[in-house]
């Protein structure tokens, strides 16, 4: 079967379904979203912490990040649904401090720049806060858990705005949103080439045989980005690799008290958050060393934690709340963050080929970023102006852009 759209997005994580999004507030084009799975969330965006954060190194990413948050924390009017199944929890986010230098303080000032309300903590205020908290500056010892005298964290940063999202709701929110406004989304429907004549796009061919014309296609498949790339004679100059995370999360007693913000840890290299109306705690890792695992092929990986992992982030998150009982159901999953491995940026626009757009390589920073990316390419492909934009423009993540100078390529680049 050959059928005609407008624009054809490959991959219905949260980018590609941003970007439907933002297409269709301004266009009556025809929009189809085409994924390879089953359902909602089986991709990158369904194993995503969805921490909603804004402290970034470039202020291209922090505006990138308040916009795309700006969003999440106004849902029902970004959507124009009355009772969207998905809410931004807004607990705030936390970098507990390492005691050395100033930086809180110098943050709270940059962010304040861009109208982020931010806060500075000594570890008195921390404590009075948060009472479950320990503001402790010492790095645990792993090796043998052993316990130590903790010192004073000195001063720390809050991200008065900051908070998480629900994921996998987001992607339902959106479908219902795209369903009212015409567009399509269609699972089961694996991308196998992209047609072109000329240097352009002309539609895309489907493994089940089918065809869709189409003058556009946005490339947001994800950890799979790379397969559709080389459909369309693409190689990006920025490695972007298929990467396994690993995350724990386990029950939260009673006995642990008071409100627990998003937390990033920079002592230990952790975050954790709480979910399920608090009742449990995520945590992970912000080391880069962490995120080196590549993964071959995105559809077999380890779906696990391992054991040295667990025992790791879970040690350093009883340091960080140091009243929590050694008891409760612990659990992992392992989920894909897509690595630019040149400088965990994403790359987002179009390409050399008429008509082909990416928005690729997240390297965890995905979520956050989603609605203010969908308003980029939507800017770039269809022009003009919405409520929610972002005004960065193209070049900052451009397909040909030169890698991006960074101290750390971590997560938290």
């Amino acid at each position: 079967m050959t059928e005609t759209a407008d624009i054809v997005i490959i991959g219905a994580g949260i980018i590609g379904m941003c970007a439907a999004h933002q297409l269709a507030r301004r266009t009556t084009a025809k929009i189809i979203v085409l994924d390879k799975g089953a359902g909602p969330g089986e991709g990158s965006t369904g194993a995503s912490s969805a921490v909603c954060r804004y402290k970034y190194t470039h202020a291209q990413m922090v505006r990138l990040a308040r916009d795309g948050i700006n969003a999440y924390r106004n849902w029902p009017a970004f959507l124009g649904l009355d009772e969207p199944l998905a809410k931004f929890h807004a607990d705030g986010v936390l970098w507990l401090a390492d005691g050395g230098g100033e930086w809180p303080e110098q943050e709270s000032k940059r962010l304040g720049d861009f109208g982020i309300r931010t806060a500075v903590l000594d570890d008195c205020a921390v404590k009075e806060r948060f009472p479950a908290l320990n503001p402790c500056a010492v790095l645990p010892d792993y090796a043998t858990a052993a316990p130590h005298q903790c010192g004073a964290g000195g001063q720390h940063l809050l991200e008065l705005d900051g908070g998480y999202f629900d994921p996998v709701d987001a992607l339902q929110d959106l479908n219902s949103a795209l369903r009212r406004s015409g567009a399509e989304l269609r699972f089961r429907s694996e991308v196998s080439g992209i047609n072109m004549n000329a240097g352009a796009v002309t539609g895309v061919s489907l493994k089940s045989g089918d065809q869709i014309s189409c003058g556009a296609v946005i490339n947001a498949a994800g950890p799979w980005c790379n397969a559709i790339l080389e459909f369309a004679g693409l190689k990006t100059e920025l490695p972007l690799a298929p990467t396994r995370i690993q995350i724990v999360h386990r029950d939260r007693p009673t006995e642990v008290p008071g409100n627990i913000p998003v937390c990033v840890d920079v002592v230990s290299g952790i975050y954790f958050r709480t979910q399920n109306q608090g009742q449990q705690i995520i945590v992970g890792s912000v080391l880069e060393k962490d995120e080196r695992e590549e993964v071959t092929d995105p559809d077999d990986f380890a779906r696990y934690a391992e054991e040295e992992f667990i025992n790791v982030v879970l040690h350093a998150l009883h340091h960080r709340i140091s009243g929590l009982p050694y008891r409760g159901r612990i659990h992992s999953y392992s989920g894909l963050y897509t690595v630019n491995r040149a400088d965990a940026h994403p790359v987002v626009g179009r390409t050399p080929v008429d008509g082909f757009y990416v928005a690729n390589g997240f390297s965890g920073h995905g979520f956050k970023l989603a609605p203010a990316i969908g308003s980029l390419l939507a800017k770039e492909i269809i022009g003009g102006r919405h409520d929610f934009e972002t005004d960065i423009g193209p070049d900052f993540l451009s397909f040909d852009r030169a890698p991006i100078k960074l101290e750390t390529k971590s997560v938290l680049a």
